[in-house]
């Protein structure tokens, strides 16, 4: 793009030259650079937006007349004609607005009229350009209100607005910028990006989800609670908190910070920090979450809750942490990386409450199917003690009973091996006694035939076989007999011994399942409902002692018994 030419007269100059024209030596003219906005230079552009040669001649010539009759000033001017100079240029340079950004920073009204300190500031916070603005009051009266209603932003300082104003210098108040619109869209885009941004940084730190993928808490015993002190959002929360305070299931510690200005997410991020801390120290353990809430308001109230750090410590805590910030329509970062988004704060007690309900529910369905299982392990365990009582005695009859069998045999088979014993040896005797009657009388005839002397001496051999074989047979039979008593007595000792291994056991296993069912009564009893009790409930009981658990279930002009953890009280049913 190339330099623009202006057709500037000689008197306008100074003006044109204040706006950053430059003077064209050759082509004797004023020309805008190339790049920059010609919007400034609007009074002094050709009507078809191109100079001719002859429009920048006459131009080049009235300037250099001018230039050569002008003489230098040798008293000077006043202030006011000087300042009303810059006055005129500054009204012929802007004869409408211009839509420039301005951040607020100060903000005051006056007889309706609103007046401004806006600023412009680079990336570090450091000042580019500043400025006092005005909104007259019968503008204010109309532009506000549509831009409250388009944004439901409240206009205050600390916002990044674009506005359609005219640049006017007084010569007694200076310069400043009356504001004649303002551009609702910008603002919206602002409060977009600006949450964008921070989504995306935490994102890249791979944080984003880290508190929404800790586990919903299953109950809530203790919960600390951070929102702005007296709000009307912790009001609607503690009106429900404190019911579940006072039957002492669920505690709440309240944490109190400013929720909007210059420095509020900081100090919300503090004495968060600060309170974990102290909890974590005194109980030795975390709480069950973490709540933040506070009621509706403007946008830009709660805009102030868009905050990097904010959100980057929500990222990293260590316990789930639910939102309910403002109304249903109302978003923050907060929102989107808490582990839970409520719509406002009854919606998180509300929650919580739910939450609570549900697990005792599941304590009820849990508390009766652990009485329906006791009884149903307690039938099993005495069907089971009596069947394996009636095993215990069938076993043990039958072992009396083969111990009877096995002592049988064995002291028939000791008779038997003792008859045979006895028999043997009597048979052994008799072939010995005829074997030495044979023999005596061969040894008597041949001692008759021999030497009559020799009798006495088979006389006295005779005897003494006849004591030697009758020693014998007494021996052999002693054996025998001895023999057999001590197998008689091992048998008894056998048995005996079966008799009481076959007690013991049976002692045993009765003892066992004893023990069983003493502990299985034991654990049953253990999860009786002085828990449920303790955590402010009771259990409502009819005529016959049994549990009420629906209304159903009760008639008109009956009586039933409350049960709480201190006493029973009687109540009738009216209707």
């Amino acid at each position: 793009m190339a330099n623009t030419y202006l057709i500037v007269t000689y008197s306008e100059k100074d003006a044109a030259k204040a706006l950053g024209a430059k003077w064209d030596s050759v082509q004797r003219s004023w020309y805008v650079p190339e790049g920059r906005e010609l919007a400034p230079f609007s009074q002094w552009l050709p009507k078809d937006g191109v100079a001719t040669k002859a429009t920048i001649q006459n131009n080049a010539v009235e300037n250099r007349d001018h230039s050569e009759l002008a003489a230098p000033a040798t008293r000077g001017i006043s202030l006011s004609a000087l300042l009303g100079g810059v006055s005129t240029i500054v009204s012929r340079a802007y004869q409408t607005g211009v839509w420039v950004m301005v951040e607020v920073e100060e903000l005051y009204t006056v007889s309706g009229h609103i007046y401004l300190g806006v600023s412009e500031r680079d990336h570090n916070g450091g000042v580019l350009a500043k400025s006092q603005a005005v909104i007259w009051q019968r503008t204010a009266q109309t532009i506000l209100p549509k831009f409250q209603s388009d944004t439901g932003i409240q206009f205050a300082p600390g916002m990044k607005i674009l506005v359609r104003g005219r640049p006017i210098y007084h010569q007694r108040y200076g310069f400043t910028i009356t504001i004649d619109n303002i551009d609702s869209e910008y603002t919206l885009g602002e409060l977009a990006a600006k949450k964008r941004k921070i989504r995306e940084r935490l994102k890249t730190e791979g944080v984003f989800t880290a508190n929404k993928q800790l586990p919903y808490p299953w109950d809530f015993n203790v919960v600390l609670v951070i929102a702005p002190a007296g709000g009307a959002g912790l009001g609607d929360f503690q009106a429900e908190a404190e019911r579940l305070e006072q039957f002492g299931i669920c505690h709440f510690d309240y944490i109190y910070s400013r929720f909007q200005g210059e420095g509020a997410a900081r100090e919300i991020c503090d004495k968060l920090q600060k309170a974990m801390s102290i909890y974590i120290s005194q109980n030795n353990t975390l709480p069950d979450a973490v709540v933040i809430i506070r009621g509706g308001g403007p946008v830009n109230d709660i805009a102030w809750l868009n905050d990097y750090d904010l959100a980057r410590y929500i990222c990293d805590l260590p316990v789930p942490a639910l939102t309910g910030i403002g109304h249903e329509r109302d978003s923050t970062v907060l929102d989107e990386v808490a582990n839970c988004k409520y719509d406002t704060p009854s919606k998180v007690i509300a929650g919580i409450e739910q939450t609570i309900k549900q697990r005792t529910s599941d304590a009820k369905i849990i508390f009766e199917q652990l009485i329906n299982t006791g009884i149903r392990y307690i039938q099993e365990s005495k069907l089971n003690t009596t069947l394996l009582d009636t095993e215990v005695r069938r076993n043990a009859m039958q072992q009396l009973t083969q111990g009877r069998k096995t002592t049988l045999a064995l002291i028939n088979e000791m008779k038997l091996n003792a008859l045979n014993e006895i028999r043997i040896a009597s048979d052994l005797s008799a072939g010995a006694l005829q074997f030495i009657k044979t023999e005596a009388k061969v040894h008597v005839q041949q001692a008759k035939q021999s030497v009559p002397t020799l009798w006495n001496q088979i006389v006295n051999d005779a005897n003494h076989s006849l004591k030697a074989a009758s020693a014998s047979t007494f021996m052999m039979a002693t054996t025998v007999l001895d023999n057999a008593r001590i197998e008689a007595a091992i048998a008894r000792n056998v048995t005996k011994d079966s008799m009481e291994i076959i007690g013991t056991s049976a002692k045993q296993i009765v003892q066992s399942a004893k023990n069983d069912s003493k502990a299985l009564m034991r654990e049953i009893v253990g999860q009786g409902p002085e828990k449920t009790l303790k955590r402010g409930f009771a259990i409502i009981r009819n005529q016959e002692g049994k549990p009420i658990t629906r209304a159903a279930q009760t008639v008109t002009g009956s009586t039933i018994e409350i049960q709480f953890i201190d006493a029973n009280v009687s109540a009738n049913i009216d209707q």
